[in-house]
């Protein structure tokens, strides 16, 4: 006796809801095709996650019904298959909720749960994440009831408890679904991606199931929505919280658990996909990023600045990774500062990758600037005016390709620049989406290293040359110029910014851990006076548990010290 269940593990769109009911449509076809009986679908799959002020639209809620609706109607003819579809709805009067304090409209982050053309249950999300990169009480209101149906016929029928995301994240949800007669529990998630979520689910997940008694399969989603990705992994659990089958990451998956009933208990039987290193993890997240981005908002390329130096080259391979070669164009543009072992190393590592290279100089504008400012200037020592001029000029050079042909630009700067302000308002940030914005750069060091150590899209192995890794950072905005004249050791700082901007830990703490006072204040500072050009800076995408995006909302003015 057994059920199939099927994960949809998909990419949705945050706002095409025909297409996203077209593609849950076409996976509970291909499922049913193949004996599957109950098939998942992720949180609020019929709209994508996350919609943000969307959900606050009425249009939106009933274009999202008429979706819901679709789907039911186009697999009415599906005897015996049960959808879960995640979905936000409005509430039961149709009112809005006010309090003293509060005034929004009535919404629900929910599933419905369809058969046979009809919905049968539609259950709401009880615990709502107001943390990190969430934000959902700002829009839904918590749900109160608990959901438990039949799957599968007859012998095979199974009770399933549905729970979405946070709600296993606690107790009592679990335990109602229990308590009303589950035999299994399926969690339907939008769980953005950070290093390390994967193991962190499958840890919390056990507890849940280790608490219950009961099988657990969980369904994600995969795909990138501006700053955040989600990386699949959706798995399944034993009664006993052994991993009885886990799907691919970062790849759309039909994935299949087939539930088999005892006399005594039921066992889940699944395909395991192995366990994978952080540097693949984060490989993966930044390409499905960039691709998304880029694919979801109509981009036909992308362009970025070549220095020849190790945040460009990362850049650089990951793009290439993420598009193809032929819709990526790089441009040197040389100052009278650049080294030349800078252009011998963006000229080689554009010939290995394949890609559309240009020089262009910026001495000439660089000159004119310098002359045309020369009266203001007089008899003033050149500083980082003239190193920012040449920044601009070369981000003024990256925006007119861009507007003429189209390509978006991307951004090279990494998280230790962006939390230190190492970096030029409208220069070197000019551009529409920042890669690797939220690495440190002893991290990007770490993966150029392991990307050319690995080719996991078949691009080119080992695409970035030696000397680009070894080679110290510098800017090459002034003479002789390194990374180090400005900032501490990347290892000193980053760790400090680790404790610091991820983990709040403060100054006195990290100074008690053994770092030097005046560094440690110094980095304090850098972050803190440096907000307003973090506000000014493109979207990026986010793989550590705290970047500097949605889940950093530090006033630019403020007197505390940390």
């Amino acid at each position: 006796m057994t059920l199939k269940i099927c994960v949809a593990q998909l990419n949705y769109c945050v706002g095409d809801m025909p297409g996203n009911a077209q593609k849950i449509i076409d996976a509970a076809r291909t499922a049913y095709a193949g004996g599957v009986r109950l098939l998942l679908t992720p949180e609020l799959a019929i709209c994508g996650y996350a919609a943000e002020d969307l959900f606050l639209r009425p249009s939106f809620i009933q274009t999202c019904d008429d979706a819901v609706n679709l789907v039911a109607r186009e697999l009415a003819g599906l005897k015996g298959l049960t959808v879960v579809v995640g979905t936000p709805t409005g509430g039961d009067n149709g009112k809005g909720l006010r309090t003293k304090s509060v005034e929004v409209q009535q919404r629900y982050n929910a599933a419905r749960v369809l058969r046979e053309g009809r919905i049968l249950e539609t259950y709401a999300k009880r615990e709502l994440p107001n943390y990190q990169v969430f934000d959902e009480r700002r829009y839904f209101t918590p749900g109160q009831g608990v959901c438990v149906f039949q799957a599968g016929e007859g012998e095979d029928a199974v009770n399933i408890g549905l729970l979405i995301c946070e709600d296993a994240w606690f107790e009592e949800p679990a335990r109602l679904a229990q308590a009303a007669g589950a035999e299994l529990l399926a969690v339907i998630n939008a769980s953005p991606f950070h290093v390390g979520k994967g193991g962190e689910r499958e840890v919390m997940m056990r507890s849940r199931v280790l608490a219950t008694g009961l099988p657990l399969v969980y369904a994600h989603l995969v795909g990138g929505q501006d700053e955040i990705v989600f990386e699949g992994h959706s798995f399944a659990l034993q009664a006993d919280g052994a991993l009885a089958g886990r799907a691919e990451s970062f790849k759309e998956n039909l994935f299949l658990t087939e539930v088999e009933r005892t006399s005594t208990a039921i066992k889940l039987v699944a395909n395991i996909e192995p366990g994978r290193s952080h540097e693949a993890d984060l490989w993966d997240a930044l390409v499905l990023g960039v691709r998304d981005y880029l694919g979801k908002n109509g981009f036909p390329g992308a362009i970025l600045g070549l220095s020849g130096g190790i945040d460009s080259a990362l850049v650089l391979a990951i793009a290439v990774d993420a598009l193809g070669a032929d819709k990526v164009r790089t441009v040197m543009m040389p100052s009278p500062y650049t080294a030349d072992i800078s252009w011998v190393d963006a000229r080689e590592m554009a010939q290995r990758l394949k890609v559309r290279y240009d020089e262009i100089s910026i001495v000439p504008e660089f000159e004119a600037f310098k002359a045309s400012l020369a009266h203001e200037f007089k008899g003033l020592k050149e500083d980082t005016t003239e190193e920012n001029i040449q920044a601009r000029i070369r981000g003024v050079f990256l925006m007119a390709l861009s507007n003429k042909f189209g390509s978006i630009v991307l951004t090279t700067g990494n998280k230790s620049e962006m939390a230190t302000g190492y970096c030029t308002l409208y220069g070197d940030m000019a551009g529409g989406f920042a890669v690797i914005k939220d690495l440190a750069k002893t991290t990007v060091f770490k993966l150029a290293r392991w990307r050319n150590e690995n080719d996991p899209y078949g691009t080119g192995a080992n695409p970035i040359p030696e000397r680009v890794i070894t080679r110290p950072p510098s800017a090459e905005l002034r003479p002789d110029q390194l990374d180090a004249d400005s900032l501490p050791p990347y290892e000193v700082l980053d760790a400090i910014l680790e404790r610091y901007m991820e983990n709040d830990q403060s100054v006195e703490a990290i100074i008690a851990a053994g770092f030097e006072r005046a560094v440690v204040e110094r980095v304090a500072r850098l972050i803190k006076i440096n907000e307003y050009k973090r506000r000014q800076a493109p979207v990026g995408i986010r793989v550590t548990h705290r970047s500097f995006g949605k889940d950093w909302r530090y006033p630019i003015t403020s007197k505390f010290r940390a």
